[in-house]
Order: C-alpha cells, then structure tokens, then sequence
C-alpha cells in the first residue's frame, strides 16, 4: 500500500469543461445545454473543450446571442465534473483539479515518487547497518502508517505528495531480512516470496479501491493496517548476520538456538564455540567493477537490464488505466498474474539457466508490447491480454534479475555491483512516468518505448555468461569455469576434485 502505483486509482480521467458560471450571474435561469453553449467552444469532434472557454464580457444575454462570443482563454474558474456529484467532488481526488495544464503534475509526482525510492535505498540502507536491521524496519513501519494515515488529511496536492515521498522513502529496507536470515540456496527463495506479497497486496489494493472510492478513507484503510504489526516489537527479530559482522557473538548465538527451536533441529555446541567475528574483508569499489573487461561487460549489461526491467514494469503498471478495461478488474489480474510469473522462476532458473531465462523473459515482455502498439482501440480484451503476458513476462524478469546479479558479480564488489544495478533500477522508476507524457504528441509512443527498450536488453544478455550450477567468485579475476557436482558419499565437489563444505547454518535452517 506504501507503494507509488496506488495513485493510478486516485488520479483517473474524468470528462470535465471549464466553470462558467459567470454568465448565470448575467440570467440564472439558463438550461445547462444552454450555459454549455454560449461559453465554451467546441472540439474538431464536436464535442465541448474541455480546458478552454469563451472569454467573459460585460454584455446582456440578447447581445452574447445574437454576437456570439469569440475570443478563447483557458480556464479561469476551475472545472466542472459532470459525471460527478458536487457533493462527491470533495471525497475525490478531482477536489485538487489534476486536469488540463495540471495533468502533468501527477506523472511528475510519480516520478518523484520514484526518485523516493532511490534516495531511500542510500538513508535507510545506511541507517540499517549502523543501527541494525529490526529497528530500522520498525522505524520504517512506523513511518508508513503515521504518514499514511496523515496522508489521508491534506490541504493541498503538494503537502500529499511531500507525504507519500516520506512514506515511499521507507520501501527498499523492508526485504533485507528475508534474505539475511536463510541459507544461500535458498535466498532466492526469499526474494521471490516476498515479491509475491507484493503482488497480493496490488490485489487487495484494487478490492479496496473498487469498495472504496473516497480517497481519504482509501488512504486511512491502507494506512491503518499497519499499526496492527506492533507485536513485531516482541517478536520481530535482529540479523543474526548483521550481530556477527557487528561482533556481538553472545546476541547472534541466542537467535540462532532460538532458530533451531522454533525448526525443530539442535545445533551441537562445538559448532556454536566456532562461531567468531566476521573478520572485514577488503571490499570493491565502484571503480573495480570498470577496470577489468569481463566485470565491465557484466556491469554494463546487467545495469541496462535492471534499467529496462524498471522502465517497462512501471510504465505498464501506471498505464492499466488506459488499456480499455475497467481499472479496478485489471489491476486485479496484474497483481494476480505477478504470482505465477514470480514462481515461475524458480524452475526457469532450474530448466534453462539464468543467461537465457534474462534474455527470454525481456524479449518476451518487449514483443508484446510492440504487439500493443498495432492493436485497434476498440479492441480491449485483446489489449489487455497483451499487456497481462507482458506484465508477466517483465515481473519474472525482475526476479531473474535479482538472482542473476548476486552471481555474476564476484564477492569483492558483489555489493557495488548489485547497487548500481539497483540505482539503475530507480532510474527507470523516476524515467518511466514521464514517458507517458509523450502520449500527448502520440499515444503509441510510449508503448513503443516499453516495447523496445526489454528487446534490446534482451539482446545484449545473451552475450553474459552462464552461471547455472556454477561456484560464485570472489576475486576480480576472469571467472574459471567451474561445475558443482555430487561424489563418493553425496559430498559436494567441484570439478577440481575439492569438498566444498556444507555451510553449518543449514543445520539451523
């Protein structure tokens, strides 16, 4: 709910003409086809404008009938909503008139919303590590329902936008834990199901906005729900990983055993003893990741990709509303369609590797969105169900991505490899919104851009390597090939003939 799409049911065109209600003042007893007709010009479709109105004058009714006016403005009063009750209009979002010269302000408050994200990833990320994992999540809880439920009370468009920016700032630290707290095998796992509750939650989102269509109530129902985690006050437990690095031993021993109880397994005290402080191993820097060819390469290409995997995911998510089908309904089934998509990658990952899993997946989101551009508007199912497999195809993009980085970038600058991923990521974000103003000049556009940009990404992963089933490196070193396999007795080789030791947390997990 924290989450920057949950404006596209807020912000939703409605037809509207300028307030001119000037000339009742001049004979209050005029019809509204009447009033409609006298001050507000007409569109080449014959329809009434909707952002510009005859200017006003100081003449009686005969004379403004019989001259006619002529000479155009824009808007002076504000609008008019006619599909739209006046007593509903200060329950909606149309109350802060988003409309006309004003539209734009929402695509430019989705990407600040974006760029919320980014800047958030540097604060709390920092804050995360100096202070620890738990009580930066609380904070962050904290922050996300005191906002979002402030949220729900403002003036102005731009005291709500300042509000969600602070809530958005929150997002990226919430998953550290989920992949601080399993063994290596299995991190994959974690990412993946956290991005399915994220997709449920784009589906409750859309329930709530179908029963709910006054905004500052849909704020406080979105908002409220998480003053009910308080209990993760007692329970929400600390990185073991980040106590150890931390050197605080004794705190990390006690969670682990605790692990071990609430999984039913015993960890035998010698292998408690071995634990020691992590020793602080010399890290990377942004410039190693450039100086080496092979890493270059991999950089590069992994950036662009997580770039376009951004740029596409947001730009189709913002646009349900401008597939043809009832937004609420659509909404629906782009979170549901996330899950599949999400666990599919388990077993792409399995079956056909990392390399073309990337590749196939960005390919096959692009081609549907080219596909997009040539389908007739009066055509909606058909446009909705390509934008649905794309949507599919793009999420399990995301998730490959998450995997895929961590292994090619080598233990020395995984961490500033997979951050520059990540903040090319946020610039496709921040991008991505104002793509869909060039709809304005021609609305294939930004479809076209969508549709592109993964086909092109799609490309250019082809050219990474493969590491299915390979050892991860740890140096800046060309990667040697190297296959895990299973010898005498189910121990775990490479294919020099080393053991490679089975990590003793598995005994916890």
């Amino acid at each position: 709910f924290a989450h920057p799409t949950r404006q596209i049911f807020m912000v939703q065109r409605v037809p509207h003409h300028c307030d001119t209600s000037w000339i009742l003042e001049i004979n209050p007893n005029l019809t509204k086809e009447e009033q409609l007709n006298l001050t507000i010009p007409r569109n080449t479709q014959g329809s009434y404008e909707e952002c510009y109105m005859y200017t006003p004058v100081d003449w009686d009714l005969d004379s403004i009938r019989r001259y006619g006016l002529n000479s155009t403005e824009k808007c002076r009063d504000g609008w008019v909503y006619p599909s739209i009750k006046r007593s509903l209009k200060c329950v909606s979002f149309l109350q802060f008139d988003l409309v006309c010269d004003r539209k734009e302000q929402t695509d430019i408050s989705q990407s600040i919303f974006m760029l919320g994200l980014l800047i958030g990833a540097f604060i709390f990320g920092s804050l995360s590590d100096s202070i620890g994992r738990r009580p930066t999540t609380l904070v962050c809880l904290l922050i996300q329902g005191v906002f979002g439920i402030g949220t729900a009370f403002v003036p102005n468009f731009y005291v709500y936008v300042a509000l969600r920016w602070a809530i958005v700032l929150t997002e990226s630290v919430l998953t550290f834990l989920a992949t601080e707290w399993v063994g290596i095998s299995y991190r994959p796992h974690a990412v993946i199901i956290s991005h399915c509750w994220f997709a449920f939650g784009q589906m409750t989102l859309a329930g709530l906005a179908y029963g709910i269509r006054n905004w500052r109530m849909l704020q406080i129902a979105g908002s409220a729900p998480v003053f009910a985690l308080f209990f993760y006050i007692w329970v929400f437990p600390e990185s073991a990983r980040w106590l150890m690095a931390k050197g605080k031993i004794k705190d990390a021993k006690k969670l682990f055993q605790k692990a071990a109880v609430m999984n039913k397994r015993t960890i035998p005290p010698e292998l408690l003893d071995e634990l020691t402080p992590e020793k602080e191993s010399k890290s990377g820097n942004i410039l190693d990741v450039f100086r080496k060819r092979h890493l270059r390469k991999v950089t590069l290409i992994m950036s662009a990709a997580w770039f376009v995997n951004s740029l596409v995911y947001y730009g189709v998510s913002l646009n349900v509303g401008n597939f043809g089908l009832d937004i609420y309904l659509t909404q629906l089934v782009f979170g549901a369609v996330e899950i599949p998509a999400r666990f599919s990658c388990i077993y792409l990952l399995q079956w056909f590797g990392r390399k073309k899993s990337q590749s196939g997946c960005l390919l096959l989101g692009g081609i549907m969105c080219l596909i997009i551009t040539g389908i007739p508007k009066d055509l909606p199912v058909v446009t909705t169900t390509l934008a649905v497999i794309g949507k599919f195809s793009i999420a399990a993009s995301f998730s490959v991505s998450y995997v895929y980085s961590a292994e090619l970038f080598p233990t020395v600058v995984r961490q500033t490899g997979v951050g520059l991923c990540s903040m090319s990521a946020r610039l496709g974000g921040i991008i991505s919104p104002l793509i869909g103003l060039l709809g304005t000049y021609n609305s294939v556009i930004p479809m076209a851009i969508f549709g592109g940009t993964p086909v092109i990404g799609g490309i250019l992963c082809c050219l990474l390597p493969e590491t299915r089933g390979k050892e991860l490196q740890d140096g800046t070193e060309e990667p040697v090939e190297t296959q895990w396999w299973r010898g005498n007795h189910g121990v775990i080789m490479d294919n020099f003939g080393h053991p490679l030791p089975a990590s003793w947390i598995k005994l916890v997990l």
